[in-house]
């Protein structure tokens, strides 16, 4: 019997992120457990309403956008923010279009790093993922760069399984819940919510919907 298709839509920052969905939508689409075959339709594209405008929108639409907030100085709250801001824009030329946010505090090398350890310490720069990056996967990059190019980050994929997805939503929501423990707010801007502090991160909310769906989140 012929699986029914699914499509999810997500607008990303960069190579590293559109390499990830690739490689989820492959490995879902051969594990014979899955309810429905996907295709995480994926662009890179930092502008989330660019994305929005590009898409032939025939019904209910929903959207993520992975990106990150890169720190707490002042340019990098203001580039979040007006994404945010794009993102709202993009919900209101059509109300059909919902757009889900899949941010990380720092950065997607954290949720990286949890698809094989904890990464629960505060770090104070983005540069500083390098060292529990290389300890989770047993890998001596000498910088972040290096371990962004194609060969190297389709390496690390390599050696995941649906079991280590799993797994990064389970620490990702631990993470959430600990500052959520420690009284941080929960900021609301435009309908989306997020921490300040770091770590903290959404992108794992829409990851594990797909799995859910697919009957695949154990």
């Amino acid at each position: 019997m012929r699986k029914e298709n699914r499509t999810y839509f997500f607008s990303v920052e960069g190579d590293t992120e559109k390499w990830y969905l690739d490689w989820l939508q492959t490995t879902i689409n051969s594990t014979p457990e899955a309810r429905f075959t996907v295709k995480l339709d994926s662009k890179i594209q930092k502008d989330p309403l660019t994305r929005a405008k590009g898409m032939t929108i025939l019904g209910k639409t929903e959207i993520t956008h992975i990106f990150d907030r890169e720190s707490e100085d002042t340019i990098h709250a203001k580039q979040f923010q007006a994404t945010l801001d794009k993102m709202k824009e993009a919900q209101n030329i059509g109300k059909s279009i919902t757009y889900h946010l899949g941010y990380s505090n720092f950065t997607f090398e954290l949720w990286m790093i949890l698809h094989k350890a904890d990464c629960n310490g505060t770090l104070v720069n983005r540069t500083q993922y390098l060292t529990p990056l290389n300890r989770a996967y047993n890998t001596n990059f000498e910088n972040l760069e290096e371990y962004k190019q194609e060969n190297n980050f389709k390496k690390l994929l390599r050696s995941f399984t649906l079991e280590h997805v799993r797994q990064a939503v389970k620490r990702s929501k631990a993470i959430m819940q600990k500052n959520s423990e420690k009284g941080y707010v929960l900021q609301q801007y435009k309908g989306y919510r997020y921490y300040r502090e770091n770590p903290s991160l959404s992108v794992w909310e829409s990851i594990e919907k797909i799995l859910q769906e697919c009957h695949l989140m154990q």
